[in-house]
């Protein structure tokens, strides 16, 4: 049998949802520092693959209370990564909105609530990253809002009640 590892410059998404997981439970029963899994995560977003692995687990995982909590040492990284995290925060948060609205069209409460619970952590942790490359990105999604859909080629779009719902839900990044 061939032994698995991880590479370290490029690791599939997979891998980087498990690296993730792997650095949360860690910080959450104290065996890291917010310094130490700061630096680790900051290493982890270096590639696409790693931030959407990052934010997979991080978002949607309701144990993981890694982003409710969010250490300043983290902030600071994330922050200092810039505009690709707030693009994928961005999309995050649109796609869990208007999905808050499919799950409760199909009355499956417990999807509704993963998908509130992602929207929630997208809509606090935007409110913490730069100020002008969030403003940027959703700009650019309410000009786009009408070619956005469910799906990865958008090619269902979001319907009226979705659009303003998500639209509701922007309004709170200023609140």
């Amino acid at each position: 049998m061939e032994k698995k590892t991880i590479n370290k410059l490029n690791p599939s998404f997979m891998q980087s949802i498990n690296i993730a997981e792997k650095f949360c439970k860690e910080w959450e029963d104290e065996l890291v520092s917010d310094e130490v899994l700061a630096d680790r995560i900051a290493e982890l977003v270096d590639t696409r693959n790693g931030i959407r692995g990052f934010f997979a687990y991080a978002l949607s995982d309701v144990n993981c209370t890694l982003l409710d909590k969010l250490p300043s040492a983290l902030l600071f990284k994330l922050r200092e990564k810039g505009e690709p995290i707030v693009c994928l925060v961005v999309k995050n948060f649109i796609m869990s909105s208007a999905q808050v609205i499919n799950h409760r069209r199909d009355k499956n409460a417990i999807y509704e609530n993963i998908s509130k619970n992602i929207s929630e952590r997208c809509l606090d942790l935007l409110r913490k990253l730069d100020t002008k490359l969030v403003t940027k990105e959703i700009n650019e999604v309410i000009y786009n809002l009408n070619k956005m859909g469910n799906g990865f080629n958008s090619s269902i779009r979001y319907d009226d009640e979705q659009k303003k719902f998500i639209k509701e839900r922007i309004k709170k990044l200023s609140n």
